[in-house]
């Protein structure tokens, strides 16, 4: 199932990567706003993915509508939906050729990662990169 593993996550995370944020609010009050900028100071190439928002920026990083508006894709992609609708972001990624999948705190769907799994994609659920960056001593 998903990676608990530190080393694992190290490995995730330790190098900059091309994510996708979906569920990116512009709203400074809301998690997505404050995570999205965290990856964007850790170096990250980081485009976010909010339709209501598309065309816009969050922290400097570009708004589009969905995954498929991204190219090249974005190798991991950070999942801020509810259990439920994570289900339909994670084919989303799927299809998207993402080679990782992050579901935030409080966002678990095992079938979903399942499917990721299956189609070959790293998979953490339950967990924060803000967070972990900063436990795992990976500050840049």
């Amino acid at each position: 199932m998903a990676i608990n593993d530190d080393s694992q996550i190290r490995m995730l995370l330790a190098q900059p990567r091309r994510i996708a944020v979906v569920g990116a609010s512009p709203n400074p009050a809301r998690d997505s706003n404050r995570v999205l900028g965290f990856l964007v100071a850790q170096g990250h190439d980081v485009i976010a993915v909010n339709p209501g928002h598309a065309g816009g920026t969050i922290h400097g990083a570009p708004v589009v509508a969905s995954l498929s508006d991204i190219s090249p894709p974005a190798e991991m992609i950070d999942i801020f939906r509810n259990s439920d609708a994570a289900s339909a972001a994670v084919d989303d990624a799927i299809a998207h050729g993402a080679k990782a999948v992050w579901m935030q705190l409080g966002v678990i769907n095992t079938a979903a990662a399942t499917r990721a799994e299956a189609a070959g994609l790293i998979v953490v659920m339950d967990r924060c990169p803000k967070i972990e960056i900063p436990r795992l001593g990976l500050l840049g």
